[in-house]
């Protein structure tokens, strides 16, 4: 019988002033036990809250951080 090879593990990439960046497919279980499927090949975790399709990013980010810096 052959050796059956082990999937690779989630690989994970942090952006510093993004999102979480995660190889998928995932399975993403929201805090009241809801799970969430995407079966994109790379999905965009948000890391600030401000994402309105949250827990994936839609780039929400970049629109406060320009307009803070206009401010600034």
């Amino acid at each position: 019988m052959p050796d059956r090879a082990e999937p690779p593990p989630p690989r994970l990439r942090l952006t510093g002033s993004g999102p979480i960046l995660v190889d998928g497919p995932v399975e993403i279980v929201l805090p009241d036990g809801r799970s969430i499927r995407s079966d994109r090949p790379v999905v965009a975790l948000c890391t600030c809250r401000r994402s309105r399709h949250y827990p994936f990013c839609d780039t929400s980010h970049r629109r406060t951080a320009r307009r803070n810096q206009a401010e600034g």
